[in-house]
């Protein structure tokens, strides 16, 4: 039976007069649930709600707060399955890898709910005698957290957990090809003890977004998605003037050196350019391959991308899920037209697919892409689809050269069994996340997410997300009964 869900604001359940469906990309036929799209009024009464809830949650003791962080990690940690088969139904990546998403969020759940007994800020000595001064980390106020569609679950525990420990309140606007799985987290956090109001949701599309993006009640917005909404949230928020957290687009490359663990390296070449069906922002959608090793590397490659087993990604045997949903699937293909145009040879995939069991979803063949150059669109252009190119070079310096060729900057990995070349590597990757004999995809929620260039605006979620969900604050003690002047006192 079709679910049918409302906004949540203020607590209460709030209905729409349109609506939308979410769907099974491997079913498309099966209606996961119908949602209100939001209008401005939902997002006035959201933004507002919110605002009149800060004046009491921002007074609420961060260890308290943090206590009920704690308790929506041990309600999702028990419910993990059944969220994890929901997000497979939304979504559609394999059930493993809906799993490693939902304790994602069991892991940033408990990891930030620590820093309720950690919001440190900084003791230092004043220039004046009987003097103190000291700094602690404010809440900012109403934050406007909007998330995408590739992690439903995780993405916005990396915003939602770090805003509300700090003490701010939140309205959540989620994707609306997985607002299901979104809302049932949202619906955790409220039964761990988030009161009312302090967390609201709203659904809906660009415009819903767009008006809570630009809404003057509005004090920070967290964005994850494409780079060009980032821009024009980016804009928006220059007009209001509120705080703006992005994290866009990547075009990963892992360099596979001629001293590398050849069958590691296709290990991590196929998960990355594969997992979740290409759609991470860290898929390695390049592959740069030192020229003595280029055949045999290609070789291996194809033969093991050959093997994935598409399909619904609650059987188990599979490997490759579907892609979103119809739009993303024809990009994906025309993005191939694209590279046969500009000469690139296809060795693997690069068609619709549509055997058995999969004619009733949105599949896209695993694709690889051989004897690309770097400036083609291919390895230029974020395809977000199950698509990596292979870039032959002649050695550690072309290498490099090819992989900060790009606007992005997110992930990026190296292939070696040479220590001085891979120290040399962390050094030399112009990327906020740099790996080590392993794939571009992995990162762990206690050390910073993002990236440099046009991945991002500077900010990092994960290890270092208190510096975008908190306000720097001085503050001087003055003791000494006496009026004392900072510098003016000082002069001798």
């Amino acid at each position: 039976m079709t679910e049918r869900l409302t906004h949540i604001i203020g607590g209460q359940q709030v209905a729409g007069p349109t609506t939308f469906e979410s769907r099974n990309p491997a079913y498309w036929q099966e209606v996961v649930g119908v949602f209100p799209s939001g209008t401005g009024p939902d997002v006035d009464a959201a933004v507002e709600t919110a605002r009149l809830a800060f004046r009491s949650w921002r007074l609420v003791p961060a260890p308290r707060r943090a206590e009920i962080l704690f308790r929506a990690a041990h309600l999702l940690s028990e419910r993990k399955e059944e969220m994890s088969r929901l997000m497979t139904r939304e979504m559609g990546k394999p059930l493993v890898e809906a799993r490693g998403d939902v304790q994602e969020g069991v892991d940033m759940l408990f990891y930030i709910a620590g820093e309720g007994r950690r919001l440190f800020g900084e003791t230092t000595p004043s220039e004046l005698p009987s003097k103190f001064a000291m700094s602690v980390r404010s809440p900012i106020g109403v934050c406007a957290c909007i998330t995408p569609w590739n992690f439903p679950l995780a993405i916005p525990s990396w915003k939602i957990a770090p805003a509300l420990v700090a003490g701010n309140t939140v309205v959540l606007k989620p994707a609306e090809d997985t607002p299901l799985v979104a809302h049932r987290f949202v619906e955790l956090l409220m039964e761990a003890g988030i009161p009312s109001g302090v967390l609201n949701i709203v659904h809906g599309g660009g415009d819903t977004g767009a008006a809570l993006a630009k809404h003057p009640g509005v004090d920070l917005v967290s964005f994850t998605g494409s780079t060009e909404t980032g821009r024009s949230i980016a804009h928006a928020c220059a007009d209001t003037g509120a705080r703006v957290s992005l994290e866009l687009g990547g075009k990963n490359a892992i360099i596979v050196m001629e001293d590398a663990d050849l069958e590691l390296a296709v290990d991590g070449a196929v998960w990355g350019a594969f997992g979740t069906s290409g759609q991470r922002c860290t898929a390695s959608s390049r592959l740069i391959v030192h020229k003595n090793i280029y055949s045999t590397f290609l070789s291996l490659l194809a033969e093991r991308t050959r093997t994935l087993v598409l399909g619904d990604g609650l059987e188990s045997s599979t490997q490759v899920g579907p892609v979103i949903n119809q739009s993303q699937l024809q990009r994906i293909h025309e993005y191939t037209e694209i590279g046969k145009a500009e000469g690139a040879r296809v060795i693997c995939g690069g068609e619709i697919a549509g055997g058995e069991g999969l004619q009733e979803g949105w599949f896209y063949t695993p694709t690889i892409f051989a004897d690309v150059e770097p400036q083609m669109r291919v390895a230029q252009e974020e395809i977000f689809g199950p698509v990596t190119s292979v870039i032959p070079v002649d050695g550690y310096e072309q290498a490099i050269e090819v992989a900060n060729g790009i606007k992005y900057g997110l992930s990026s990995a190296i292939y070696t069994a040479n220590v001085n070349r891979a120290f040399t590597a962390m050094r030399d990757l112009n990327t906020g996340i740099v790996y080590v004999n392993a794939s571009t995809i992995g990162a762990e929620v206690h050390l910073p997410f993002g990236g440099t260039k046009q991945t991002g605006n500077g900010h990092r979620e994960g290890g270092h997300v208190l510096d975008v969900f908190t306000e720097w604050k001085a503050i001087y003690v003055d003791y000494s009964g006496t009026l004392q002047r900072a510098q003016i006192d000082n002069q001798p």
